[in-house]
């Protein structure tokens, strides 16, 4: 060892590779919904579109936790935790998601900051003891497409109830979300132009576009 060499530490590391654009830290997301009676048809577009035709879509059953602190800036630092229901031994995901950047109307999806984590079930506890406190929780059960670099999900979202999930759960709604996302690093504005033609192959069965959540009423997750 060249001990006149400084260490590379891990922040050295990360902060190396955030300024070289390699970590996948924005995401572009176009949002809609579809009723019930009609996922089925919608389902069966996405398959004839999507990769891995043959094998068909991946299914997941998550139950996911929205945490949020208050810090100096005006707006709360938003964190989610998510577990899938399916896979006991996977890793927990702790997620950080920024604001949603909507003023640029050039731009056709919605960017926002966006940096996940693997973890264990510990990370409840440790976000509590920072004085994260949870908005809200809820379970996803849905199918996710891909198409190259775009994630396309489609999800039924159910409230908690009193007893423990799966089994005391209630469906939010009559209807799916459905969201199509890319993670890329900064700079990949492109993106959005493929994910909107993708968009335009889905209607009328589903319109997904740019929902701004500070209009809407809080009414649940979004």
């Amino acid at each position: 060892m060249d001990w006149g060499q400084p260490v590379n530490t891990a922040m050295d590391s990360l902060t190396a590779a955030l300024k070289s654009n390699i970590i996948p830290n924005q995401e572009y997301l176009l949002q809609g919904s579809v009723l019930d009676a009609a996922v089925e048809v919608l389902l069966h577009r996405l398959r004839g579109l999507c990769d891995n035709v043959d094998s068909g879509p991946e299914t997941f059953h998550d139950h996911e936790m929205c945490f949020s602190i208050r810090g100096t800036s005006p707006q709360p630092l938003l964190l989610r935790v998510r577990r899938a229901l399916d896979y006991q031994d996977m890793p927990w995901q702790l997620r950080y998601i920024g604001q949603s950047e909507l003023g640029d109307k050039s731009r056709p999806t919605i960017v926002r900051s966006s940096i996940d984590v693997g973890c264990n079930a510990t990370v409840v506890e440790f976000l509590t003891e920072l004085g994260c406190r949870m908005d809200f929780e809820y379970i996803l059960r849905g199918y996710m497409f891909r198409k190259g670099r775009m994630k396309i999900t489609v999800s039924k979202i159910f409230k908690m109830g009193q007893g423990k999930p799966p089994e005391s759960v209630e469906p939010m709604s009559q209807s799916y979300l459905v969201e199509l996302s890319v993670l890329a690093p900064n700079g990949q504005d492109a993106i959005g132009e493929d994910m909107k033609n993708f968009a335009e192959q889905l209607r009328p069965l589903v319109q997904l576009d740019k929902i701004d959540y500070k209009r809407l009423p809080v009414t649940g997750p979004p």
